[in-house]
């Protein structure tokens, strides 16, 4: 007698409530799906055994299932959004990669991303000016960690191997309004015991005491949120908590994300926007916290420290890179209505290039709105670049970046392409200096113009 595998016997008793469904179905009421199925198993077992035959009913349990629904092949539904995420899938170190690439990102994949960066910007760290193997000399620790490179990511990135409190020493304010940004990664198959990575965001007179700066301990007025890609529902973590003056816990929170999730998403961009008392955390485009009472009132918060608490995996390590602080809260309404220009640098391009980068969709929304709800104005979009690279190239770079704007406003959000004229202004008008990352990113940056 056969005996069928286990795993088609699975798929055989998973198909029978299709089968009943389908002889309820008037086009299916004098078909005896049940035998047809079973013929058609008995078939493909005597044909193809050799041949792995669950994988061909997986076939055919798909094809039963869209005719019970009344789906035709014509029709077939397009993919979801989850199966069109951005973020890259690179591991670190020695790490193998998924053997799923993620497809490219689109502007269309951040529609719900409202983050709008700060006007100024103060800190951009790539790590670019440290050599590989070297701790940067801008940050100080009770651990150890280095500057590498990741096979398949651009630019260099600062990898935390070890337990212990990582701390940027050149960030010094962090006022009402502003927003912080970096690109958070992991290896491939990070354990589920390997600790969270924090984001403390605290008073100064906590910055020099990193003994005391321990994951499992609330830091007197801080503000944490942490991260980590694999849970145990397969789905990583984003945590939040804060602390009074005296140490104690106000509240804390816990949210799961696919956004930054083990194999699958092993990097992604995080954004941070403060407005006073008012938190919001994105991951990618997915907002995943929203506290309005996170900071403390009267407390001046002005230095951030990066920690974990130890890898329960030798192979698991965290990465940062393309760190940005920007500060100010964006106005651009009144900017562009009341005052008749709006200056943005949270129009990003790829490097050398006009193509806009996803993270780029709140500012634009933003923008897009205002026009919206001011039918009768019209604008001249500027361009503007930094001083690397030739002059003539910079020019032509411009006025590239500044019609990738304008076509942007109109075949993402509708706005009326009459209403926009574009040019170019090259490294010609700087804002600030260029001799600093920082300044680089100030000039680099595009305006609109009332007309």
């Amino acid at each position: 007698m056969f005996v069928l595998p286990l795993k088609l016997y699975v798929m055989l008793k998973s198909a029978l409530p299709i089968a009943c469904a389908l002889m309820s179905l008037n086009a299916f009421a004098q078909i005896d799906i049940g035998s047809r199925v079973k013929n058609k198993v008995n078939q493909r077992v005597e044909q193809k055994i050799d041949q792995g035959i669950d994988k061909t009913l997986d076939g055919t349990e798909e094809e039963v299932g869209k005719a019970a629904k009344g789906e035709k092949d014509s029709k077939k539904g397009k993919g979801t959004d989850a199966e069109e995420n951005t973020s890259g899938n690179e591991g670190a170190g020695s790490a193998s990669k998924s053997p799923t690439a993620p497809e490219k990102a689109t502007l269309k994949t951040y529609g719900k991303f409202d983050f709008v960066p700060g006007e100024k910007v103060l800190v951009v760290d790539d790590f670019s000016n440290v050599a590989v193997g070297d701790f940067p000399m801008d940050w100080n620790t009770n651990g150890s960690a280095e500057v590498v490179q990741v096979e398949g990511k651009q630019g260099k990135w600062f990898m935390m191997p070890k337990e212990g409190v990582f701390l940027p020493e050149y960030i010094n304010t962090l006022p009402d309004n502003f927003t912080l940004q970096f690109d958070l990664g992991c290896n491939d198959g990070f354990s589920y015991y390997s600790s969270r990575m924090f984001l403390r965001m605290m008073p100064a007179d906590q910055r020099l005491r990193l003994n005391e700066f321990e994951v499992g301990r609330n830091i007197p007025n801080a503000v944490d949120v942490s991260f980590h890609p694999s849970m145990s529902n397969a789905k990583g973590i984003v945590t939040f908590r804060n602390a009074d003056a005296g140490g104690q816990e106000i509240m804390n929170n816990e949210v799961n994300t696919g956004q930054f999730q083990g194999s699958l998403m092993p990097f992604a961009k995080v954004s941070i926007w403060r407005q006073g008392p008012r938190l919001r955390v994105y991951l990618n485009e997915e907002k995943v916290l929203d506290i309005p009472r996170a900071f403390q009132p009267g407390v001046q918060y002005n230095t951030v420290s990066f920690c974990n608490d130890g890898f329960g995996n030798t192979d698991d390590r965290y990465l940062l890179g393309n760190i940005r602080l920007a500060v100010g809260a964006p106005d651009t309404r009144s900017k562009l209505i009341t005052e008749g220009k709006l200056v943005t640098r949270g129009i990003l391009f790829d490097t050398a290039s006009d193509k806009i980068k996803p993270e780029s969709f709140g500012t634009l929304k933003d923008i897009a709105n205002t026009l919206t709800e001011n039918p009768d104005v019209k604008v001249k979009i500027i361009g503007h670049t930094d001083s690397d690279g030739d002059e003539g190239t910079n020019l032509e770079l411009s006025k590239r970046r500044a019609q990738s704007v304008k076509d942007a406003l109109t075949k993402e959000f509708g706005i009326d392409a009459s209403r926009m004229e574009t040019d170019g202004k090259g490294e010609s008008q700087p804002s600030d200096k260029n001799d600093t990352p920082a300044g680089k990113a100030n000039n680099r940056r595009v305006e609109f113009v009332k007309l």
